[in-house]
C-alpha cells in the first residue's frame, strides 16, 4: 500500500455506512429486544483516560484519547426530588431539549427554581444538567453515547463556537477527545473533557453520516419517554464554586 493510498482509505473511513440502514438492522436483528447504545464512560477524581465498551462484558478498554464523528448531541435534564439512593426510577422532572420539563415541577426550564446555582449540593443545580453525545468511531456502525456532565459543558461549548466559527458543524469533521484532571474551589479533582479538530470529513463520508445522524436523532426522540439512564446523573465531583454558584474554570 502507498502512502498516498493509504492516506486515501482513512480520509473516506465512513463512507461504506451509505448502504447501512441502522433502523432496518435494529428491526431485522433485534427484534424484542431492548437496545441501548453502549457508553463511554468519564472516571472519577480526575482520572484521564476513558472506559470504552470491551469486547468482554466488565471489561472496558481504557484509552487516553479516541476519535470519532459526533452525529447527534442533546441536553438531557433530570430532577430528583429526593436523593438518589439505588434503582432505575426516572425523574420528577426531566427534559431532553433543556427547554421544556416532563413531570414535577415541568415548566419552562430556564425558569425553574431547582435549575438555578444554589439549590443543589455543593452550590450546584439541583437539576442535573448534562450533554448527551453520540458519537461514531472509524470502523463501526452503532454510536457509543457519551453522557457530558456539567464541568465539561463550558469546553464543549467553546469547540462547537471554534467550530461554527470556521463555518464547520461537529458532525463535519473527526473530533479528538481526551480527558484533562482539574480542581473545584472545594478542593475536588475531576476530569474535564477536552475536543480537538482532528480533520474534516469528505463528501462522501458526510454523505454517509448524516444519513446515520438522521436515524439517530429519532432514536433519541423515541427514548425521550423512557427511564433515564441513573448513572449519568450519580457523580458527586461538583464543579462550583459554593459560594458564587459559577463553574470554576480550570
Amino acid at each position: 500500500m502507498t502512502q498516498e493510498t493509504g492516506i486515501a482509505t482513512t480520509q473516506n473511513a465512513f463512507s461504506e455506512l451509505s448502504n447501512f440502514n441502522l433502523s432496518e438492522a435494529m428491526s431485522q436483528e433485534l427484534e424484542g429486544l431492548s437496545l441501548s447504545f453502549e457508553r463511554i464512560k468519564i472516571p472519577s477524581a480526575g482520572s484521564t483516560v476513558f472506559e470504552l465498551p470491551g469486547e468482554e462484558d466488565g471489561e472496558p478498554e481504557t484509552v487516553k484519547e479516541f476519535t470519532g464523528v459526533i452525529l447527534y448531541h442533546h441536553p438531557l435534564f433530570a430532577y430528583y426530588r429526593d436523593k438518589y439512593a439505588g434503582g432505575n426510577e426516572p425523574p420528577d422532572c426531566g427534559s431532553f431539549d433543556g427547554i421544556t420539563g416532563e413531570g414535577d415541577p415541568g415548566g419552562v426550564c430556564s425558569k425553574c427554581r431547582y435549575n438555578q446555582f444554589g439549590t443543589g449540593e455543593g452550590g450546584g443545580k439541583a437539576c442535573k444538567n448534562r450533554r448527551r453525545i453520540y458519537i461514531l468511531r472509524e470502523g463501526e456502525v452503532f454510536p457509543l453515547l457519551l453522557s457530558l456532565p456539567t464541568g465539561s459543558l463550558k469546553e464543549f461549548t467553546r469547540y462547537i463556537q471554534r467550530l461554527l466559527s470556521h463555518g464547520k458543524k461537529s458532525i463535519s469533521v473527526v473530533t479528538r477527545f481526551s480527558l484533562k484532571k482539574t480542581v473545584n474551589a472545594g478542593g475536588i479533582a475531576y476530569s474535564q473533557a477536552q475536543f480537538k479538530h482532528d480533520r474534516p470529513l469528505t463528501e462522501a463520508e458526510l454523505t454517509a453520516v448524516s444519513q446515520l445522524a438522521e436515524q439517530v436523532k429519532e432514536y433519541a426522540k423515541h427514548t425521550a419517554t423512557s427511564p433515564v439512564d441513573l448513572e449519568e446523573f450519580t457523580d458527586v465531583q461538583t464543579p462550583f464554586d459554593p459560594v458564587t454558584g459559577e463553574i470554576v474554570e480550570p
